[in-house]
């Protein structure tokens, strides 16, 4: 396949808070950024819900897109200037195109509106990149296979692994970027690695990704930083309380729908989403701004539950919290049928959230799997697994920790906490009087 870059006349560069400029030297590059599809990604926050926890965390798909392409054309870019053989050059703009649209089948609000309707959104950026849309358009005047090639980069099953290991692997542009962002952005410290030392360390080798043994110092910072993120910020139980409410509007709403419910406001797409029939057209109508309306008109439905759980998340009235070693489900039952007695709808006004049960890719001791291990390549030309090598990593790698997280909406449970039996009523930090 030949090489496909075809440099535009000036090189365009957006001002960049982390990577400091995007540099946009390719004519099919600046097509894809100036397509609807990617332009939509504006309207998507990168974090989801957690702006209402950390309230600078307000940057959008659209950056950590383009800061992924960034990261990806500087790999390659020290992959050529030192004439690496093990990378191949005619992958250049398959990698670069997958690294600027890895995210496009994001929704509102990310991963909690994929929980909530059970949703991919790998799926739905591999519909968009070979439907009838821009993107495709633009990547089908390149070549007419290149839409496929995106695609299956996207899905993890290209046939260049080595350009999978760009943009999916632990150690991946995606990663990187993140990281990098979502500190800068929630204020936090723990995401400031050193990558520019990462990137020099990278290596093309038989057909990975592998980092050269001297600069895996540089990784466990980044394997440590990654880690205080996720258990920091990403797991932050206020945010989680933020995630179950948007979860249970949107069940609240899916369930309404299917009772014939009469909605005072209802717009397109919302009723191909509650029926799981959305085409891409209308799927790229799904925005923040969208979601953020409709939740605005539903503070005033004649529901009462979605109503509330509409003002609670527009008003930031989230619910409160306590950790617990363990729980069984006899006690969850118990809570329950308690909470139910008294008045309390314990569908909607207790949930049980436990973090390491989210997708948090840990390095797993003795995984062999390709791909999901970062290798360390030595002087004498091999590869070891980093955390045979890292004392470091060895302590973090397949840690489990944790506590169960109770939540529930704080004033209604203090009116009835008195007539709760008293061993329910114990669990719950929230005083009799």
């Amino acid at each position: 396949m030949p090489n496909y870059i075809k440099p535009l006349r000036e090189e365009k560069v957006f001002k960049d808070p982390v990577h400091n400029y995007v540099h946009v030297q390719d004519r099919t590059i600046w097509s894809l950024i100036n397509t609807a599809e990617f332009q939509r990604l504006r309207r998507i926050r990168q974090l989801g819900t957690t702006y209402l926890t950390f309230h600078g965390a307000e940057h959008s798909r659209f950056s950590h897109s383009l800061g992924v392409y960034e990261i990806t054309r500087r790999i390659i870019s020290q992959f050529e200037r030192n004439n690496y053989p093990d990378w191949p050059v005619e992958e250049n703009m398959v990698a670069m195109c997958a690294a600027l649209l890895h995210d496009l089948g994001h929704g509102p609000f990310s991963h909690s509106i994929e929980e909530a309707f059970h949703m991919d959104h790998e799926d739905w950026t591999c519909k968009i990149i070979l439907g009838d849309t821009d993107v495709n358009r633009v990547l089908r005047e390149v070549s007419e296979d290149l839409p496929d090639k995106v695609a299956a980069v996207i899905r993890k099953d290209y046939e260049q692994e080595i350009v999978v290991n760009l943009i999916t692997s632990p150690l991946d542009a995606d990663r990187m970027d993140y990281l990098l962002r979502d500190a800068y952005f929630t204020g936090v410290n723990y995401g400031t690695i050193d990558i520019d030392r990462i990137l020099r360390m990278l290596r093309p080798y038989n057909g990975r990704i592998v980092v050269k043994e001297s600069g895996m110092h540089a990784v466990e910072d980044y394997l440590m930083s990654r880690y205080q993120m996720y258990w920091q910020v990403y797991f932050h139980p206020v945010t989680r309380s933020s995630e179950i409410i948007l979860r249970q509007i949107f069940r609240r709403a899916g369930e309404l729908y299917k009772e014939g419910y009469d909605f005072a406001f209802l717009p397109q797409p919302l009723p191909g989403l509650f029926k799981n029939e959305l085409t891409v057209k209308e799927y790229l109508k799904l925005d923040e701004s969208l979601i953020q309306t409709t939740f605005m008109q539903w503070s005033d439905e004649q529901d009462s539950i979605l109503s509330e759980l509409c003002c609670r998340f527009l008003h930031r009235r989230l619910y409160k919290y306590v950790e617990v070693d363990a729980i069984d489900q006899e006690t969850v039952d118990k809570i329950r049928s308690s909470f139910k007695e008294v008045g309390l709808n314990p569908e909607y006004d207790f949930e049980i959230d436990f973090p390491t049960d989210l997708p948090y890719d840990v390095l797993l001791p003795n995984n062999t799997k390709r791909g999901s291990q970062i290798l360390l390549l030595t002087k004498q030309d091999k590869l070891r697994e980093i955390s045979e090598v890292s004392d470091i990593v060895r302590s973090i790698t397949g840690l489990h920790r944790g506590k169960y997280h109770l939540y529930y909406p704080h004033h209604k449970l203090a009116g009835v906490i008195s007539r709760l039996p008293q061993e329910i009523a114990s669990i719950f930090p929230i005083s009799a009087d």
